[in-house]
């Protein structure tokens, strides 16, 4: 049997085993390991004396890759990122963010919606978690949009929708993990998200108010703020566009000029800034073991999956698996713009058995070359052409669609996670519930997607700068 059918055998027993119910991150690991083993022993004819050879060898292939991997400067980035969301909610400032935004613009037809899924984007600036997002501002704005009347499973489904804006908009920890697996620079790769991450949020704004003007009673507006109230709601608001700034300052020099530093200390100093905020607003050491045990989980878990399924992509390397599929993937006849669309398709019916970070990393070692070995600007138009759309412009326009494709799978059934979270955080609102509400998201995802593939100046114009 040659490399690429027990490839084949042992990809398919792994998605067998997510299928089942396996966690991720096992299932890759186990399904990488038995694989190395079975090339080696292969290499030997299956000889019954080389098998402990075999297992030998496979093992400390496979040991190599939790440290050789994972001890990564860049990947240094996503427990920053996530302290900072986690620090920001102790001290209070996701709060005073939803204050603002509710004060701002809650006039607009479905007004406390909006201000959610505005007050979910600049909170997604600090804050690369999408769950932490969702987790977060499902305690503080499903309550007030219950208050004054709107639909409990619309509610869920505006918090659980506008959780995602965090896979987008920088920090991103998705992005950071595209970044790595495919070798690109990670300060570029967040440049590119902020455009289509506010984009996003703006097309969810307009889903939302067009809802509201059509359908009667859907979201009533909130009114009787005065200026002085509008202004005041500001000041508290502040330390989170400080760390925005600073963030963008260490990641890109908007005067020109290099870079403050690197993302990872841009993220560092941004997690120091949040908590000497949240020291100076009264954070109690309670709170702040809360927010370093929910920093640690949620990264453990990250990092679990990442090596998990690293063992998995050495092995695909023994196998050969990426390069014959992205031969056969050329040999096609079809557009490359079509194939692409297919990839993306495909990656929304993965989305529905496998959560975003794990689908990422299984695909991309096989996908990334075949969408690499397509790209000789056909993608692209003559007026895009200015970008650079080949290598590392190509790279960076194809990660931003396959986190937005990331983004739309939290919320898709049966295993969209940001829904799961939001159910779990209210008692009187159920799974079934804000899927029934993300359903209208759906179709603002769809639009968004459509239209950064059609139109990839909007995401590579600001890396395009750099």
């Amino acid at each position: 049997m040659d490399s690429i059918e027990i490839g084949l055998w042992v990809t398919g027993g792994m998605l067998v085993m997510v299928v089942l119910g396996m966690r991720v991150a096992f299932a890759a690991a186990l399904a990488g390991l038995v694989g190395l083993i079975w090339i080696f022993w292969d290499k030997k004819d299956y000889e019954m004396a080389q098998l402990g050879w075999a297992l030998t060898v496979a093992i400390k292939t496979a040991g190599q890759v939790p440290h050789g991997k994972v001890a990564s400067q860049a990947l240094s980035l996503i427990p920053t990122f996530i302290l900072i969301g986690y620090l920001a909610y102790y001290a209070g400032l996701t709060r005073a963010l939803f204050e603002a935004a509710k004060r701002w613009v809650a006039w607009v037809p479905g007004g406390l919606a909006v201000s959610t899924v505005f007050a979910t984007a600049g909170f997604a600036a600090v804050s690369g978690a999408s769950v932490a997002t969702a987790a977060v501002f499902a305690r503080i704005a499903i309550p007030e949009m219950l208050a004054v009347g709107y639909d409990k499973r619309f509610a869920a489904g505006v918090v659980a929708a506008a959780g995602t804006l965090a896979s987008l908009i920088p920090p991103s920890a998705i992005l950071v993990i595209y970044a790595i697996i495919v070798e690109q620079d990670v300060g570029k790769l967040l440049l590119a998200g902020f455009i289509p991450g506010v984009f996003s949020a703006f097309v969810y704004t307009g889903l939302i108010i067009g809802l509201a003007l059509t359908v009667k009673g859907f979201g009533p507006p909130v009114t009787g703020f005065t200026w002085r109230q509008r202004f005041a709601s500001l000041p508290p608001a502040l330390p989170i566009f400080a760390v925005v700034i600073i963030i963008i300052f260490f990641v890109y020099n908007p005067f020109g000029g290099d870079a403050w530093g690197t993302p990872t200390e841009g993220g560092a100093i941004g997690a120091f800034i949040v908590f000497l905020m949240a020291v100076f607003r009264g954070m109690r050491w309670a709170e702040l073991k809360d927010a370093l045990m929910e920093t640690a989980k949620l990264s453990v878990m990250i990092f679990t999956i990442i090596w998990g399924v690293l063992v998995y992509v050495r092995f695909l390397g023994f196998a050969d698996l990426p390069s014959a599929f992205s031969d056969w993937i050329t040999s096609l006849t079809y557009s490359p713009m079509t194939i692409l669309i297919c990839i993306l398709l495909a990656y929304a019916v993965l989305g529905m058995f496998m959560d975003a970070i794990g689908m990422l990393l299984l695909t991309l070692p096989v996908v990334y070359p075949a969408v690499m070995a397509l790209n000789g600007g056909e993608f692209v138009s003559a007026a895009d052409s200015a970008f650079g759309m080949n290598g590392t412009m190509c790279a960076i326009w194809f990660g931003i669609l396959v986190v937005k494709m990331a983004e739309f799978c939290l919320i898709t059934p049966p295993i969209g996670l940001n829904c799961f979270v939001v159910a779990g955080v209210r008692d009187d609102i159920s799974v079934q519930d804000v899927f029934r509400g993300v359903m209208p998201f759906f179709f603002a995802d769809g639009v968004t997607i459509a239209l950064l593939v059609a139109f990839p100046w909007i995401v590579l114009w600001l890396p395009s700068l750099a």
